[in-house]
């Protein structure tokens, strides 16, 4: 065999090796800009590419006692049409800041008035009702209503008490270590349940008004 053919498919069988490796599965490219390109095995999962950026947050904090005011608002009957005793006040929040907050949960709520036999104090438990909460923003108020029982002829309540007439009420945020204090309404009489199970005085958690 002359050297001419042999050198002729030596140089054949190069080509025809580069063309079989030209067919083969190319290696994972990089995007312009020299980001990694896409796992397959990610591709075929569905899983969503990875950006390194943290999750967003809810940047919205809970409302502090220094950018709220209280006041009381017009009183109602806690149950119309029945002779229940029980008046329903609402407790106003409002914001008077100048960035939103979110008021949730039940406030604490004392009772300040003259000497009883309890105290001078009453502690109206607290009736969480549920809900996210009420998101107020600057100059808007939200209610938690106040059911109190007051005196009636004949009633005595814990420890003998009978007519005793708060002078203010003290209420705290919920979260939260500062008070407010609102004038209690004149003449508005509560009788003192403090030893019972279920007293019909108490303070609900806060709604949108």
């Amino acid at each position: 065999m002359s050297l001419v053919m042999t050198t002729t498919r030596a140089a054949l069988a190069v080509a025809a090796g580069a063309l079989l490796a030209g067919c083969g599965r190319p290696a994972d490219v990089a995007p312009a800009g020299g980001a990694p390109a896409q796992s397959e095995a990610a591709a075929l999962s569905g899983a969503p590419a990875q950006s390194g950026a943290p999750a967003q947050s809810d940047a919205t904090q809970r409302c502090h006692t220094a950018q709220l005011s209280a006041h009381l608002g017009a009183r109602t009957e806690a149950s119309p049409g029945q002779s229940s005793g029980q008046t329903a006040i609402p407790l106003v929040y409002t914001n008077t800041s100048r960035s939103g907050c979110l008021l949730r949960g039940v406030p604490g709520l004392d009772l300040h008035g003259p000497a009883d036999p309890n105290g001078p104090v009453y502690q109206l438990p607290r009736q969480d009702r549920g809900g996210p909460g009420v998101m107020l923003a600057p100059g808007a108020s939200a209610a938690a209503r106040v059911v109190v029982l007051s005196y009636e002829q004949g009633s005595v309540g814990s420890a003998g008490s009978t007519r005793w007439t708060p002078t203010r009420l003290v209420t705290i945020p919920p979260g939260e270590t500062t008070p407010l204090t609102v004038t209690w309404p004149a003449g508005l009489t509560v009788l003192r349940q403090d030893a019972a199970t279920h007293p019909g005085s108490w303070v609900e958690s806060f709604k949108a008004g």
